[in-house]
């Protein structure tokens, strides 16, 4: 399910299906694309940072182009203790593979994965992210 902003209406709540993972979507050639994912971090229950939020980098191909900085975004990601993964959409092989990436991370955080829960998850990529 995609939202461009949080929080959700609550008229459908009880329609709504569980929620495992939130994947927040920075377009690094937007300052608005920040703002946004800034304002719908108010609207998160912050049980979801305990391995439940990740965000994604977008556009990473055309550093020329960057309207935000990147120790904005290192920041985000270390403030919500949440891993930051870069993406260029543009390109076939690298969409795939973060497609794969965030299907890994989805079956873990759903609790699909035995022996791995969000939270170690969350911890390994952050440890691996300092290396």
């Amino acid at each position: 399910h995609l939202t461009t902003s949080l929080p959700l209406p609550s008229e459908r709540d009880h329609l709504r299906p569980r929620i495992d993972l939130i994947a927040f979507m920075i377009d690094i050639k937007s300052r608005y694309s920040l703002k946004n994912v800034e304002a719908s971090l108010a609207h998160v229950d912050a049980s979801f940072f305990l391995g439940k939020v990740c965000f994604l980098v977008t556009g990473v191909g055309r550093v020329n182009y960057c309207s935000i900085e990147m120790n904005a975004i290192w920041k985000l990601g270390k403030v919500y203790c949440s891993p930051v993964l870069f993406c260029e959409l543009e390109l076939e092989g690298i969409r795939v593979a973060t497609a794969q990436r965030l299907l890994r991370m989805l079956q873990i955080c759903a609790g699909h994965i035995p022996g791995v829960s969000a939270l170690s998850f969350s911890s390994l990529m952050r440890n691996s992210a300092d290396d």
